[in-house]
């Protein structure tokens, strides 16, 4: 259970820093699965450059996460993806 919460942290945390690094607006929760979704795509790159001895995939550590964050921004402002957009009052 607590490396589930760990995950969601690391991913808030990256999240955070790659729509920070590129002043992209969006909510909490938007964040959080950008830092998650970017551990996913960081791991993966480190999996296939860094190959493991047992083998199994894991989840990136904060600096890929957060590199998997930018980089999945900036393939979605390459791509003119609209990101969802934050209530304005």
């Amino acid at each position: 259970m607590f490396h589930i919460i760990w995950y969601l942290l690391i991913g808030l945390l990256a999240g955070f820093i790659g729509k920070s690094v590129m002043h992209v607006h969006m909510t909490l929760a938007w964040t959080m699965i950008l830092g998650v979704v970017g551990s996913i795509v960081g791991g993966g790159i480190t999996h296939m450059l860094f190959r493991p001895r047992n083998e199994r995939y894991h989840p990136a550590g904060l600096i890929f996460s957060t590199l998997g964050a930018i980089l999945l921004l900036y393939i979605c402002e390459r791509l003119h993806l609209h990101l969802p957009a934050l209530s304005t009052r």
